[in-house]
């Protein structure tokens, strides 16, 4: 079953990219036939296959890489084929020289794919005469161009969604992380636990990485899209979130390290410690909300008018409500990280760990509520 799961996706590609792509086959096929009188235009449905891609930039650069293929390849077949013929033995040697010249020019994988694929094309099934490699090469502009304005006008893809729940994916690990270190400071836990959790805080890098990698596609995917103005601010909101949550990845790392490193039974027993952790579980609440913050913007969204109305009241989560009129408090939604948490005088004993949890947690807080002095 390993080489049957080697040659499948993870996933389907979208079921209008199949439409998409099979609407410009069959245009650039009819199109070609009827200007060029090809009974076949091969190189035009060719084109068009390769051309449609997940972004309207991707197709523009594959159409580049195509057509540059197709002229060289069959400049190379036409010329090899009026000195040498079309033998066996020159079909296989135009392949060897085709990946040699690719090489030397420094072309992409898909030009010097090309090249050969076309002059074998060339040879095997044309004619050598000049007419003929022209229209194979004005074939392949017309798929190429095809294909590029059926992805263009046929809803060009706009890869949010997937940026979108890459982020959703870090602040999720991010507030669980938090929450486990939270009550690794309220509870023993043994050498083998903290070794989890210190597994589960270095698994934030990839998830990290694979935010900024869905998002850099998002925002390719807007180049030469028309839909690029409605989804830019969007986007634009995911990279911020990210800004954000890598900084709190950081921290959250340095904390970990500091708690597994220097973790002491009795370091419980300072009443800092519990306090961190308390405000840590805060953290991780307003992480999942920092989260909301990539999603559209809807004034039906509950708890959002409360939270605008509630900003002089976040110390104790409440509202403000007139004598005898009872309001509903709505604290889902509302930061949970109120004033900072103040230190007058640490353990001795563990001043150094417990100097570094704190100040990480200031930095933390910082991130979500803003500095005190702001």
């Amino acid at each position: 079953m390993r080489p049957i799961a080697t040659i499948r996706a993870s996933a389907r590609s979208p079921l209008l990219q199949v439409l998409k792509t099979s609407v410009a086959a069959i245009l650039a096929w009819v199109i070609s036939a009827a200007l060029l009188s090809q009974p076949l235009p091969i190189f035009a449905a060719i084109a068009a296959l390769l051309v449609v891609q997940p972004s309207v930039n991707q197709s523009l650069a594959k159409g580049v890489e195509r057509s540059i293929g197709v002229i060289v390849g069959v400049v190379i077949a036409y010329a090899a084929g009026l000195v040498l013929g079309r033998e066996s033995w020159v079909v296989l040697g135009i392949i060897v020289v085709s990946l040699l010249i690719a090489w030397a020019l420094k072309l992409t994988p898909g030009s010097s794919n090309q090249i050969p694929i076309s002059a074998m094309l060339v040879l095997a099934i044309g004619t050598q005469s000049p007419a003929y490699a022209v229209d194979r090469i004005i074939e392949t502009i017309i798929g190429a161009v095809v294909g590029l304005i059926v992805n263009a006008l046929i809803v060009p893809p706009v890869l949010l969604s997937p940026a979108r729940l890459a982020v959703g994916r870090l602040a999720v690990g991010l507030a669980s992380t938090l929450e486990n270190l939270a009550g690794a400071l309220s509870t023993p836990r043994t050498s083998a636990e903290l070794a989890e959790l210190m597994a589960q805080a270095r698994g934030l890098r990839p998830l990290q990485a694979a935010a900024s990698d869905a998002i850099d596609a998002a925002e390719e995917s807007l180049t030469f899209n028309p839909r690029a103005s409605r989804y830019r601010d969007a986007i634009q909101r995911n990279r911020d979130a990210l800004a954000r949550l890598s900084i709190l990845v950081t921290r959250t790392l340095g904390m970990t390290r500091a708690v597994r490193d220097g973790y002491d039974p009795a370091l419980l027993d300072d009443p800092v410690v519990p306090a961190i952790g308390h405000e840590l579980s805060r953290a991780a609440h307003d992480v999942r909300l920092l989260a909301r913050t990539v999603e559209p913007p809807s004034e039906s969204t509950p708890g959002r008018s409360a939270r605008r109305g509630s900003r002089g009241a976040r110390g104790t989560g409440g509202t403000t409500a007139r004598p005898g009129r009872e309001v509903p408090v709505i604290t889902a939604d509302l930061p949970a990280l109120t004033a900072p948490l103040v230190v007058m005088a640490p353990d001795p004993e563990h001043w150094i760990i417990v100097g570094a949890l704190l100040e990480d947690l200031r930095r933390i807080r910082e991130e979500l509520v803003g500095s005190p002095d702001a």
